[in-house]
């Protein structure tokens, strides 16, 4: 059993590392990589792996972008401090999600699951696993109606008719409520706009906005413009003069 481990904290890996061969003594660790470059590189030679346990945050990145340059058709285990990645987790091959600091027993119980699904995994085109494992697919006419959210140890769906905009700060992309309730959302700006246009519009680099929130838009200095909401927020939201036509023609007909 070949086991590669992409990890960036020395002290863990050599742990996971450890503990990997305690419990599965005839395993061989084909190596131990801290970032997405090195790990990419060395998948590039087509090793050999029968299963990867993974962290998520890197030196220079999330692992994630690793399997989006990389066709893997291992599954993989992903090892990591933050709850909020479960999701994207097994968007991709991934068949367990242990939080740290593990415990010897997680590991074992990762191990216990890899074997219960060997065999199907040795029997199966693993591209087509790995489509399965995707959400379903949604026409670009029909965008999703809701966005999963996590509270806590919950994922929650939270229907797209109750969000007024999303919005980022201090890096971290949050939906905002009619109800005012704002809730961390593991998705990019971009994927977002791409998602849910045309009901949302793009005003700036820091806020999405749906058609029902807004209630109406005035000028603002430097031929900006100002979108008034329907619900309160404490910050501006402002339409730059290179997006103002864009958005008028859009507000006019959304």
């Amino acid at each position: 059993m070949k086991i590669l481990i992409i990890e960036d904290e020395k002290w863990t890996a050599k742990d996971l590392r450890n503990t990997l061969l305690s419990i599965e003594p005839s395993a061989e660790i084909i190596g131990i990589f801290d970032s997405v470059a090195g790990t990419v590189t060395f998948l590039q030679t087509q090793p050999a792996i029968d299963l990867i346990f993974s962290d998520i945050q890197l030196t220079d990145g999330q692992s994630f972008e690793i399997f989006e340059q990389i066709n893997i058709n291992c599954p993989i285990v992903f090892c990591t401090a933050y709850n909020e990645y479960a999701l994207k987790a097994f968007d991709t091959m991934g068949i367990d999600y242990i939080l740290k600091p593990f415990k010897r027993a997680d590991i074992a119980d990762a191990l216990k699951k890899y074997h219960a699904f060997e065999r199907q995994f040795k029997q199966i085109d693993l591209t087509a696993l790995s489509q399965l494992l995707q959400p379903p697919a949604t026409s670009p006419s029909a965008p999703p109606t809701s966005i999963i959210i996590h509270q806590g140890e919950k994922i929650v769906p939270i229907p797209i008719k109750e969000i007024a905009f999303f919005f980022v700060e201090d890096s971290y992309v949050f939906s905002y409520t009619f109800g005012k309730k704002k809730h961390l959302v593991n998705q990019t700006m971009s994927e977002l706009e791409d998602k849910f246009t045309p009901n949302f519009f793009r005003a700036n680099r820091q806020f999405l906005v749906h058609r029902t929130a807004i209630d109406h838009a005035s000028q603002y200095f430097h031929r900006k413009l100002l979108v008034h909401l329907k619900v309160d927020f404490s910050e501006k939201i402002l339409v730059n003069k290179q997006k103002s036509t864009a958005f008028l023609q859009w507000l006019a007909t959304n």
